[in-house]
């Protein structure tokens, strides 16, 4: 669209089906990306990506022409249609239902890359949840815990 002019960046947080621990270091990195891959063919700019075993992070800048929840459901859909072609995993692979999705002005770009660059030491201190939680909280996100995400099974 001419004339259209933004600046939209976007942290994306998901896990694997029931917070399960499957993410194996052996095939992150490619995991990384093939998401890569799918994000800059919807045009939008992938700016850092990391995961632990049971969760990922996103930071993308966003293009206006296509809404979040369908860029997610590219990223998860044909990502996991990856890992199972793939054989990554024993049981058939499946992403956790929802996602959380948090805006940042462009002056904490910079903090939110170190942040997700240092997701290993980050969670030395800190579970998943715990973190989860507390962007839901900073970020002023209503939730029902019944629903916030399913327990590892």
């Amino acid at each position: 669209m001419p004339n259209t002019y933004t600046q939209i960046h976007l942290q994306m947080i998901f896990a694997p089906q029931f917070r399960a621990a499957l993410i194996e270091k052996h095939w992150k990195e490619d995991l990384h990306k093939y998401i890569t891959g799918i994000v800059q063919n919807h045009q939008h700019k992938l700016i850092i990506i990391n995961s632990m075993p049971d969760h990922v992070h996103l930071f993308i800048g966003m293009r206006p022409h296509q809404s979040v929840s369908s860029l997610m459901q590219q990223v998860k859909g044909d990502s996991s249609e990856w890992i199972n072609n793939n054989k990554f995993t024993r049981s058939k692979f499946k992403w956790q239902e929802g996602y959380g999705a948090f805006s940042y002005s462009y002056s904490h770009i910079d903090n939110v890359i170190e942040y997700i660059k240092n997701q290993e030491e980050h969670h030395k201190k800190k579970t998943f949840m715990d973190e989860y939680r507390s962007f839901l909280k900073s970020f002023h996100v209503e939730y029902d815990e019944r629903y916030i995400l399913q327990e590892p099974a």
